[in-house]
Order: structure tokens, then sequence, then C-alpha cells
């Protein structure tokens, strides 16, 4: 019987919850502490889950992809989100200390090897990992691919994505004066980073809102307002490494350094109608990169949740599970 009859019903074919087997703070060293967590089989396959944002954090949704039996799942909180602490804190958060973070957590696992699985930022993070340590990535799992360039910004952030949602994009760009609108990442950095707690939570609530109101096919445009603190620190740590470009040496950096990845399997799950991260930037990863295999889900925006997105990546982890078997 197909495991996968009804898209539209895909959530009920995620893996039951289960709990962490384990759960740690780790200390980095330069100020910060990240939680840690794993699932599954202490004896299984190792996949390490690179969340979104940055700022999301990791959720128990996100050990659901896997076959509990057969994976070793590590979930983490980057830092400055989540359990991770200090709370919303920028200071030594940049792209090279989450990739320090990721190979932190790996020896301390004494994993020699993991699948490493990401979506959004999260896929951008894993690739820069990656590309950095191709020796410790024995496949990649994409979802809703970010290149981190400036194109993409100036999609998210200079209006294009605002005219298919244009009240949505009003509510975002109201609260900031005309004469600023020009650059609505400085705009709201100037807002986030006030140091004044009411005002940063305001303009958190708003930045966190104009991305989540876009995430979903079935979006009305709007969202639900989430607790001031998640929003504030999402925000900042997203508006934080936007403002300094991911804090790559130059746009564009992933696909030029695609070479170094050449030779690991990868899947790319893109949904076809993803409004945050649209689906180009995954068209020319996989163009780029000979390894790799591209699924565009019709139907389908950006969120995780999406029924056919977690279809598919279900069906992609239980393809490598029994590859791997």
């Amino acid at each position: 019987m197909d495991k996968y009859p009804d898209q539209k019903r895909a959530v009920q074919y995620l893996y039951p919850p289960i709990d962490p087997y384990d759960q740690q703070m780790l200390e980095t060293g330069d100020g910060h502490t990240i939680y840690v967590e794993q699932c599954g089989n202490p004896s299984g396959v190792p996949v390490i889950v690179m969340h979104g944002g940055p700022g999301g954090g990791c959720s128990p949704a996100m050990r659901r992809y896997f076959d509990p039996e057969f994976y070793r799942i590590i979930l983490f909180d980057q830092r400055g989100c989540g359990r991770s602490r200090p709370h919303a804190s920028v200071v030594n958060n940049t792209t090279w200390h989450l990739v320090d973070d990721a190979e932190l957590i790996r020896r301390t696992f004494d994993i020699d090897a993991w699948l490493v699985f990401g979506g959004s930022w999260g896929a951008t993070l894993s690739l820069i990992y990656a590309q950095a340590h191709p020796d410790r990535v024995s496949h990649l799992i994409l979802r809703g691919v970010f290149l981190m360039t400036q194109a993409e910004l100036d999609w998210f952030y200079g209006g294009g994505a605002g005219k298919f949602w244009p009240e949505a994009w009003e509510r975002f760009a109201a609260l900031i004066p005309e004469e600023e609108r020009g650059d609505m990442i400085r705009a709201y950095h100037r807002r986030l980073f006030s140091g004044d707690l009411p005002v940063e939570t305001r303009y958190g609530r708003a930045w966190s809102a104009w991305e989540n109101s876009l995430a979903s096919i079935h979006s009305n445009g709007m969202s639900g307002e989430g607790p001031g603190d998640y929003a504030r620190a999402f925000a900042r740590l997203e508006n934080h490494y936007f403002m300094n470009n991911g804090f790559l040496e130059s746009d564009g950096q992933i696909l030029a350094r695609i070479d170094r990845i050449a030779h690991i399997p990868g899947v790319i799950v893109q949904g076809r109608y993803d409004m945050i991260c649209p689906p180009t930037s995954a068209w020319k990863l996989a163009e780029a990169w000979p390894a790799a295999e591209l699924k565009l889900v019709r139907n389908a925006g950006h969120a995780l949740s999406e029924p056919g997105i977690s279809a598919e990546l279900v069906r992609v982890m239980d393809r490598i599970a029994e590859a791997m078997s």
C-alpha cells in the first residue's frame, strides 16, 4: 500500500511524536550556551537538523521526519534563540560561529560524519557547513533554498514579494517613515536594536508577522501574533544576519564554492509557490551541483509543515534509510 496516498493528509504520515533521550547545554567558550537534544536510535545513523531563521529555534515537530528506529536525530537551538543563552544576543553570533557550534556538537557526540538536514536559513547554514567541512557530511537534504544573496533579500524586503501580498506588505512598511523605506532591513535594524524593549518587541512582532504571513500557500495574508520574546529574538537575529549579508565574503559565495560539495549526494525539496525563497535559487543550486536532485512540490509554499513538503521530506529520508540499510 502507498504510504503517502494523499498529500493533503500528509501530516498523518509523519513519524509519531518522540521525546529526546538526551538534552544538554553546551558551552561554546565565548559567552554562549547552546541547547542540544538527541532522540531516536542512539546507535542509529546520525542526522543533524539546522533550523531556519536565523533565530527560529528547533521544535518537537522537527523530530518527526525521521524513522526513529534508524536515525540518531540531533537538534539544536542556534545562538541567541530557543533555549540557548543569552537570549536574542548578537554578540559573537555569526554564520561562522554556528558552523563551529555544529562541529562542537559533532565532536562532543563522537560522530565521524552525518547527514545534514536544513530548511530556509537552515539550508543556507547546511550548505556553508558542508563547504567548510565536506569530509563530515554524507548527505545534504535541503528545503526552501535560500542562498543568502542580495537578490533574495531585495525580493523579500525590497517590495518584490509585496507585489503579491500588498496588504501584508503595507502592514510591514507602515511602521517605517516613507523616507526610510528604501532600505527596510536597515530601518528595522534601528528599531530592533534601539535598546527600548517595548519598541524592539513591537518591531520584532511586525518583522516576524511579515514573514509568517507568506509562509503557507493557504495563507490569507494574516498571521497570528506569537509571544513577544520569541518574535523579538527571531527578528533581531534575522535582521543582524541580513544586515551583514550572512557574514559571507562575497555575494553568491555558496554557488561559487559548489565544487567543494560536488561529490556529496543531495536532495532539494522546494515548494513551487514559495514566496519567501522563490524556486529560482533551488533551480540554480541544482544546476550547479551535479550530485543533487531537485524535487519541486506543486501546490506548496515555503513552510516545513506544508503537506506536500512534509510528505516529500519523509519519502526522501525513508529512501535514504532504505539505501543505507
